[in-house]
């Protein structure tokens, strides 16, 4: 077993990732729940001409997240809320899951799992933010090996 440290809170598999980017019905106000629920850092934003939010980039972690407002100048995007959900669920692995998965839902975060220790050695919680965003965040509790992560996968 692999204690955490800050050099291993992400695994290294997942350390070089394809960047999200969401759209939401009101990305300054999904901004700032981030900003409460997770402890985000606003890096970029670009108003549009119009009004709302044309294109943001924030920081939760070493992660990355583009965003912005959905529908915005004839954009062909729809915010999950208007499809009545989404099938994509963003992973972020963080120091403490605990800690964060509080915090959100002090911020008004739906708690979806709590914090439960997985057969995969990942500590982990599944969240709804108020856009309808799913989100996955882990902390790394240990490393495996293929054929211990295989020994430990529950049966049905």
């Amino acid at each position: 077993m692999t204690t955490t440290t800050a050099d291993n809170v992400v695994p290294e598999r997942y350390r070089y990732a394809v960047v999200p980017h969401i759209l939401v019905e009101d990305a300054a106000a999904a901004i700032d729940f981030y900003r409460r629920a997770f402890g985000a850092r606003q890096d970029v934003r670009i108003d549009a001409p119009g009004g709302g939010v044309l294109h943001a980039e924030i920081s939760i972690g070493a992660s990355v997240l583009m965003l912005g407002d959905a529908g915005g100048d004839g954009a062909p995007f729809t915010a999950p809320a208007a499809l009545g959900g989404t099938s994509v669920a963003l992973h972020v692995y963080v120091p403490d899951v605990d800690a964060l998965t509080a915090r959100a839902e002090a911020a008004g975060a739906e708690i979806l799992q709590p914090p439960t220790d997985q057969f995969h050695g990942d500590r982990t919680a599944v969240l709804r933010d108020p856009s309808g965003h799913l989100w996955i965040f882990l902390t790394h509790l240990e490393d495996l090996a293929p054929e211990e992560l295989h020994r430990r996968v529950p049966a049905g």
